[in-house]
């Protein structure tokens, strides 16, 4: 049996993620979403959730850009105050994981962090049933160990599994496309620490998938790659992620590659897409599924 969890990351960010994601699960395939607890349209997100109880609602755990739901003093070492007095996360992935990684980010920070962006999304009404990390950072221990407490403490009942299957994108299928050489060699790399995650979720009675596809592609997925990664997906529940937009200058500012949200919103909600998920006997569920399926096989 194949399985498919559609996510669409960012929901809170800006007006436009919140309208593309909207439609890419009325009129489309995403099934699911992920809610930034500081994000600038958080409010209207929060308001478009509520007229649509379809789409379950996680939360998107943010380490990396933009600011935090604590003020500095109580995470001193994982956020940074900058010259204009304003907190603010490190900006980039390598820039948070290379502290991280040299014990320079204490995991008790991490957990504070985590638990004040998902107590303010259940705080405004959202019955949370996964977590992700924005920019996958809980793809290492030093990150997925505390938010796996956190997740296990806070009754979330679901996290991403951040690692990609192999077949899910070949070195082949990338060759031609230079600025995704140096993201599938860590993408591949990282499957390392794939088992001890799972062993870790277990142990916090927390449930996950068998892992994510669309993690290579991410800025670059268009119909063919699309319709290549339904074809090769693997047996068992899976998750892809994806990032639809309408591209505001509130979306620009965030830096993603110009085009990649609409081009998003138009192949998840093509009728071609739709066609090759039944052709293919995929069965589309939420994350709230996974959750129920959870509850039930602990009970």
């Amino acid at each position: 049996m194949k399985r498919l969890i559609v996510n669409a990351d960012d929901f809170g960010m800006t007006a436009g993620v919140n309208r593309a994601i909207s439609e890419a699960h009325r009129r489309g395939i995403v099934t699911s979403t992920t809610l930034m607890a500081s994000g600038a349209a958080f409010d209207e997100a929060v308001a478009a959730a509520a007229v649509q109880p379809s789409l379950a609602v996680g939360c998107h755990v943010a380490l990396v850009g933009g600011s935090p739901v604590l003020p500095a003093c109580d995470i001193p070492r994982l956020a940074l105050v900058d010259a204009g007095g304003q907190t603010r996360f490190r900006r980039g992935f390598a820039q948070f994981i290379r502290a991280t990684l040299s014990n320079q980010v204490p995991a008790r920070e991490i957990e504070r962090e985590a638990t004040a962006q998902i107590r303010r999304v259940q705080a405004a009404g959202i019955a949370l049933t996964h977590l992700d990390t924005h920019k996958h950072t809980h793809v290492f221990p030093e990150v997925f160990r505390p938010l796996l407490r956190v997740a296990s403490a806070l009754r979330v009942p679901v996290v991403r599994s951040p690692y990609e299957p192999p077949e899910a994108a070949r070195f082949t299928d990338i060759l031609p496309r230079a600025g995704l050489w140096m993201r599938w060699l860590p993408v591949r790399a990282l499957r390392l620490f794939a088992a001890e995650f799972r062993r870790q979720a277990r142990a916090e009675g927390v449930a996950t998938t068998d892992g994510t596809i669309g993690i290579t592609l991410t800025g670059f997925l268009d119909q063919r790659w699309l319709e290549l990664l339904l074809e090769r997906l693997p047996e068992g529940t899976w998750e892809l992620l994806c990032h639809p937009a309408y591209e505001d200058a509130a979306w620009r500012a965030w830096g993603p590659r110009p085009g990649a949200g609409e081009t998003e919103l138009r192949i998840l909600t093509s009728e071609a897409t739709r066609r090759s998920v039944e052709r293919l006997g995929i069965e589309l569920i939420s994350y709230r599924d996974l959750a129920r399926e959870s509850r039930t096989a602990a009970a």
